[in-house]
């Protein structure tokens, strides 16, 4: 295990990203700036989040299990709760978690608006220590990378400890950037050595945003590990940032009805 101290600097950044500009965040569109997000924007906002999860479930039902219909729904990386509602419509109940206590305020305060009754909001820590719990479905949407892949790892696998028997994941990585095709998406070993040092930036800039690229390989150990025998894969690309939406079902026996 490393003994490398983890960077926290995102957690930091996103807390700021939270406070100054929650929805350019969540979608880095120029109309979801702050200072210019109407009341119209919003609800285009919100309703981007109902089509999503519509075509979420479409994707599961076409090719983890046709079936599946969850009581218990984890949002791993909420924001600010664009896809609790849709969530709240299908499950029993909903538990969103984020890093950002102006993410979650935020998030608590859109709920609030709908008037959900079914669901819960948590400031999430590396532990996942607000968890106590399994769940039907575990989603994850361009979060993880936005976290350094050390600690991006340790979550992914504390997250599939808490993936019911007979539950599902949806889980979203990045693991390229498009200007690598010379090297085949991989990372060329100087790239970094050869960059002058970059001079910090002035107050009134926008927080750091990363994008970690993950080793897909790790990734799908921890799955199989786990006992994962199949999953669907889809290839994202937003921006040049390349990535990979893993669907895919824990076997077990101690199943709902109506959960695979």
């Amino acid at each position: 295990m490393s003994t490398e101290p983890l960077d926290l600097s995102t957690d930091l950044a996103w807390e700021e990203w939270g406070r100054r500009d929650p929805y350019f965040a969540v979608i880095t569109d120029p109309r979801y700036r702050g200072s210019g997000i109407t009341d119209e924007l919003k609800r285009e906002f919100f309703e981007s989040g109902r089509i999503y999860v519509e075509n979420l479930f479409a994707t599961i039902r076409k090719h983890i299990h046709p079936d599946f219909r969850p009581r218990s729904v984890l949002d791993f990386g909420c924001g600010v709760g664009r896809l609790l509602a849709p969530f709240a419509a299908i499950a029993e109940d909903v538990v969103g978690v984020d890093v950002s206590p102006s993410m979650v305020s935020e998030a608590r305060r859109n709920c609030d608006e709908r008037q959900l009754q079914n669901v819960r909001l948590l400031i999430s820590d590396d532990e996942l220590s607000v968890l106590t719990g399994t769940y039907d479905l575990i989603h994850s949407y361009i979060v993880f990378q936005h976290i350094p892949v050390q600690r991006g790892r340790m979550l992914f696998a504390r997250l599939l400890e808490h993936l019911r028997p007979g539950g599902v994941g949806a889980v979203h990585f990045t693991y390229s950037k498009a200007h690598f095709a010379p090297t085949h998406g991989l990372a060329p070993l100087a790239e970094h050595s050869l960059e002058s040092p970059v001079a910090p930036p002035p107050i009134s800039a926008d927080p750091e945003m990363q994008m970690n690229p993950y080793n897909i390989n790790e990734i799908l150990f921890l799955m199989q590990r786990l006992g994962i025998t199949r999953f669907h894969i889809e290839f994202t690309d937003h921006g040049g940032e390349l990535g990979v939406f893993l669907f895919f079902a824990v076997a077990g026996s101690n199943l709902h009805s109506n959960v695979y």
